[in-house]
């Protein structure tokens, strides 16, 4: 049985141009017709060593970062060949990676800015140290249309808390998870990409406490895969620089509208703010699909904000996924309004809402 038999929508999904307007640059990288974000970071050349003070390459990292947005312009335009580019000693992706081992031994890769010294071996509140630990890698069917058959990797830890979280046993370290080497998280993104996943799939837990690991994975990919950076949303502003010029498609959660709710049920304060900046920033550096998972008696206070936030400074025209499958998971049942599922009304009255402010690019 194909992928398609299953999720014939995957293949449909390329046929509507709402999705092709939001999506178009990630359709062109899935299909081999233009170089991932990380193809094109890596021939472009930036002169630094690696002791240099990190004042230093982050002021080259920004300066790159503009010169990478117009070298992709000429490249997708078909005035600049991405085979004509000499392969430099050291690439604006090295740059990005080396930054990332520095941030590791301060670790500040999220929000929570934790400052810990985890290439040392000092755990902060995601509890991951320096090496990647898989969960699991496959083809997942369960994922946006446009996105399947996505090449899934599912890393350990989480920097958040939610007390409803379905994937608790990955993001609270109740698994173990296998130790993969930069080269070896490598050879897996290959494989699944050579088996005809459109992507690959950075999820967890959340990426954010391994973005090391995923900077110097790609430095060892060769094959043309668009990354899709499938997070909370609730990583540093020094994270969200980082992604631009690697990430090709931000899939992100917009979780909460009110600071009271996140703090209340995942740990996480100042979120909305938080959300927000990296969502402008997401929009900013590549393609964005938003993913708003309804919680039970969360419409007015979460739900609708969120969807009016979207669509005032994002535009009617974003990727949106609002999410219907909420179930009591984990510790849910210590929130008395979660400890049931969502109610089909729940999810019509946002659906409503949604259409009313002129959302249509609804997945």
């Amino acid at each position: 049985m194909s992928w398609y038999s299953i999720r014939p929508d995957a293949l449909t999904v390329l046929g509507d141009r709402k999705v092709a307007r939001s999506l178009k640059r990630y359709l062109k990288v899935m299909k081999d017709e233009l170089p991932a974000k990380f193809l094109i970071a890596k021939r472009l050349k930036a002169e630094f060593e690696p002791d240099e003070p990190l004042d230093r390459l982050w002021e080259l990292h920004d300066e790159l970062t503009e010169e990478f947005y117009r070298l992709e312009s000429e490249i997708d335009e078909g005035r600049v060949s991405i085979e004509e580019l000499e392969e430099p000693r050291r690439s604006y992706l090295d740059l990005k990676a080396e930054i990332a081992r520095r941030i590791l031994r301060s670790c500040h890769f999220c929000e929570r800015r934790c400052m810990v010294d985890r290439e040392g071996g000092e755990l902060g509140y995601c509890g991951c140290g320096g090496t990647f630990l898989l969960s699991s890698a496959f083809p997942h069917l369960g994922e946006e249309p446009e996105l399947v058959p996505s090449g899934t990797i599912f890393s350990i830890g989480c920097n958040l808390t939610c007390l409803h979280c379905q994937n608790w046993t990955i993001s609270q370290h109740f698994e173990a998870g296998t130790p993969l080497s930069p080269e070896e998280l490598a050879r897996l993104v290959t494989e699944l990409r050579e088996i005809g996943c459109r992507n690959c799939n950075m999820v967890g837990g959340s990426p954010t406490p391994w973005l090391h690991s995923w900077l110097e994975a790609f430095r060892h990919v060769k094959v043309n895969v668009p990354t899709v950076w499938n997070s909370n949303g609730y990583y540093s502003v020094e994270t969200a620089k980082l992604l631009m010029g690697f990430v090709d498609v931000y899939l992100l959660d917009f979780k909460y509208g009110r600071d009271e709710c996140a703090l209340r049920i995942s740990n996480a304060p100042k979120y909305v703010e938080v959300c927000k900046r990296n969502h402008l920033l997401a929009a900013k550096g590549g393609e964005l699909i938003i993913r708003v998972l309804l919680l039970p008696e969360h419409i007015d206070c979460c739900a609708k904000p969120i969807l009016r936030w979207i669509r005032d400074n994002l535009g009617d025209w974003v990727r949106v996924n609002i999410m219907d499958q909420y179930t009591p998971y984990w510790r849910a049942r210590e929130v008395p309004e979660l400890r049931r599922s969502l109610r089909t009304e729940e999810y019509l009255e946002a659906l409503d809402y949604a259409k009313s402010l002129g959302l249509s690019n609804l997945a």
